[in-house]
């Protein structure tokens, strides 16, 4: 199965956002964590997170870009029950199994994303609000295959004289 991992290509997260997740985490889109904002609440670094952030599950910090990686049915599993306990712990879902059904549908929802998206390919999102609400658009960045064959270094035998 094909899921998202965040992915730190440079520093700016760790300064865009109220907290960034660490890399490597797997994430979801994680909309859910502003539905309780009002437009005029979302400024400086929650409004960069509404913009632009996945939501790594480890965390619970954003991630500009997230990579499309292989992940096993334990790793899915794991994911299931920590976002199940932040929902609990964080919103205060009533119960661990209406926290573990939104959880699952967190989790259903990136799996429908990635999966006609080639493993390596990097994903971003953007959100805004609308009249109507929430409104997202991804964006798929295609695996750079024309650059994993690319030499980046070559070997020079030194001269000995």
């Amino acid at each position: 199965m094909k899921f998202a991992r965040t992915i730190r290509f440079d520093k700016s997260d760790l300064n865009i956002f109220p907290l960034a997740s660490e890399e490597g985490e797997l994430a979801v889109v994680g909309t859910f964590n502003f539905y309780n904002l009002e437009p005029e609440d979302l400024k400086g670094k929650v409004k960069q997170a509404f913009s632009n952030g996945f939501m790594g599950c480890k965390t619970f910090g954003y991630s500009t870009l997230v990579s499309l990686v292989s992940v096993s049915a334990e790793d899915l599993e794991e994911l299931k029950n920590d976002l199940s306990q932040f929902l609990m712990d964080k919103y205060g879902a009533p119960t661990k199994e209406i926290a573990t059904n939104a959880a699952s549908e967190e989790i259903s929802l990136m799996l429908e994303l990635c999966k006609d998206h080639e493993r390596g390919s990097l994903l971003s999102i953007s959100r805004e609000w609308t009249k109507e609400g929430i409104k997202e658009k991804y964006r798929n960045l295609p695996k750079a295959e024309s650059c994993a064959e690319q030499k980046i270094w070559t070997v020079v035998e030194e001269d000995q004289t």
